[in-house]
């Protein structure tokens, strides 16, 4: 094996064509870290907010910079002391979002966040998953802890984090009350949610009170407009705004923000277990060459294109 790779770095903060597809250098696993041969990358917005340099007080990464964070392989090597992994597994992982590096034909992954892929799903939709399915494991039972009987109010319920939310939410015996726009309304109501809102031509706030959890993905208005369907001593988890605060008008509700981490395998792993045991449905993908990864990111940017993008390696 050479010591080089493809890979699509930056070497300045900027537009989306900043991102150059090059050799770059192979990393190699250390100790408790393991190398893995992509498949395929999972495209996020923080990965163009990155890119643009928004977030560089919170991360300063050195340059040049390989982005992406949700990944799908075979293991290739293993670092010193790893034996919970060996080559030749197919794995998939959300990457720590200090090290990024999945737009490439290798990355290194601490072997601690490594979980083997769901058999039930090819590379690349394994890609596309981890990091908005912790995000909606983290808030919905981490952060709240919702419990069966309790209910919860899901903005942006056809989307990555909300799709799994729903499903998230009914697999522990919640209420499930999801809104999309009209187009999506048949999509959650697949999903299983009990009841469904367009948000085209329905207030929510008109529909829905007294719930225990909203998860806001989309901020803003949505968020101002949810405060008020939320019970005494209910919780809105909000995914926007990169773990900024969430202030609540109301001392008896409170609001805070979710920015997940690779923090327990368990997690990861017991969402490729409902994945394989068919409780959970993964959202479709859409998979474009690495080297369109320029292209994704505008379509991402600027055309408010829906759906979850994958960058194909192999």
């Amino acid at each position: 094996m050479t010591n080089e790779m493809k890979a699509v770095q930056i070497h300045t903060y900027g537009n989306p064509d900043v991102l150059v597809y090059e050799d770059a250098a192979r990393p190699e696993p250390k100790a408790n870290e393991v190398l893995i041969r992509v498949h395929a990358a999972g495209v996020n917005p923080a990965d163009w907010k990155i890119r643009q340099g928004f977030l560089q007080d919170k991360f300063p990464f050195p340059m040049p910079l390989i982005l992406g964070y949700d990944v799908a392989g075979v293991i290739e090597a293993i670092g010193q002391d790893v034996t919970t992994l060996k080559p030749g597994d197919a794995v998939f992982a959300m990457l720590a979002l200090g090290q990024l590096g999945a737009y490439a034909e290798y990355v290194v992954a601490k072997a601690s966040i490594v979980a083997p892929k769901p058999a039930a799903l090819d590379f690349v939709t394994a890609a596309g998953i981890a990091s908005i399915a912790l995000t909606a494991w983290q808030a919905l039972f981490d952060l709240t802890q919702l419990q069966g009987g309790q209910s919860i109010l899901i903005h942006g319920a056809s989307g990555g984090v909300g799709s799994f939310a729903v499903q998230f939410a009914k697999w522990k015996g919640a209420t499930a009350i999801g809104t999309a726009s009209t187009s999506n309304i048949e999509l959650i109501q697949q999903l299983g949610v009990d009841q469904a809102i367009d948000y085209k031509t329905e207030r929510f706030e008109d529909k829905v009170s007294n719930v225990d959890v909203v998860l806001d993905t989309i901020g803003k208005e949505t968020r101002t407009r949810s405060w008020q369907v939320l019970k005494s001593g209910g919780i809105l988890v909000s995914t926007e705004g990169a773990a900024e605060p969430v202030e609540s008008p109301n001392p008896e509700i409170r609001g805070v923000p979710i920015f997940a981490e690779p923090k327990d395998l368990a997690q990861l792993q017991q969402i490729g277990q409902l994945i394989d045991q068919g409780q959970i449905q993964p959202p479709t993908v859409e998979a474009l060459p690495l080297v369109k990864a320029a292209e994704v990111h505008d379509a991402l940017q600027n055309q408010h294109r829906r759906g979850k993008f994958v960058l194909q390696v192999v």
